[in-house]
C-alpha cells in the first residue's frame, strides 16, 4: 500500500510477521541507506552480525540498499524473530515499491516463518520433556 505523508513523501509500508514479533516496516525512497529500528541505528539495536545480515537480505538481493531508507518499529519476541520478522517488512515494501518480486520470492523473504514454541503439555517439564523414568 501506498501512503503520502503530510510532506507529500512517497512511503512504501510493508508488515512482518515471526515467532511472537510484529514489525510495520517504512521505506522511503530517494535515501542513502540507512537503517532505524525503533528510532536507534541497525548496529546499536541488533549486536550481532547475523542479525543485520537477516534484516540486510531483500535489500542486498535487489541491489537497492543505497537507494531506500528504512524506518521500523517492531515489537514483540526475542532478536531473532524480530529480525526475521523486519526482514519480511522490507520484503513487502520492496515488493509494493515495484522491485523485482520474482528475485525476493524466490529468495523466500514474503513467505512467512510458520515455526513457533510448541506448547507446554500436562504431566512434562517443558514441550517434550519427560521426568526421568524409575523402574522401582
Amino acid at each position: 500500500m501506498v501512503k503520502l505523508a503530510k510532506s507529500k513523501k512517497i512511503q512504501f509500508w510493508g508488515t512482518g510477521r515471526r515467532k511472537k514479533s510484529i514489525a510495520r516496516v517504512r521505506l522511503l525512497p530517494g535515501g542513502n541507506g540507512t537503517i532505524t529500528v525503533n528510532d536507534r541505528d541497525l548496529d546499536t539495536y541488533f549486536n550481532l552480525d547475523t542479525l543485520k545480515y537477516i534484516v540486510k537480505q531483500p535489500l542486498t538481493a535487489t541491489d537497492t540498499l543505497t537507494k531506500y531508507d528504512v524506518a521500523v518499529n517492531v515489537y514483540g519476541g526475542g532478536f531473532t524473530g524480530q529480525a526475521g520478522a523486519i526482514r519480511q517488512g522490507v520484503a513487502r515494501a520492496l515488493v509494493i515499491a515495484g522491485e523485482n518480486k520474482d528475485i525476493i520470492k524466490k529468495a523466500g523473504f514474503l513467505t512467512r516463518d510458520p515455526r513457533m514454541k510448541e506448547r507446554k503439555k500436562y504431566g512434562l517439564h517443558k514441550a517434550r520433556k519427560a521426568p526421568q523414568f524409575s523402574k522401582r
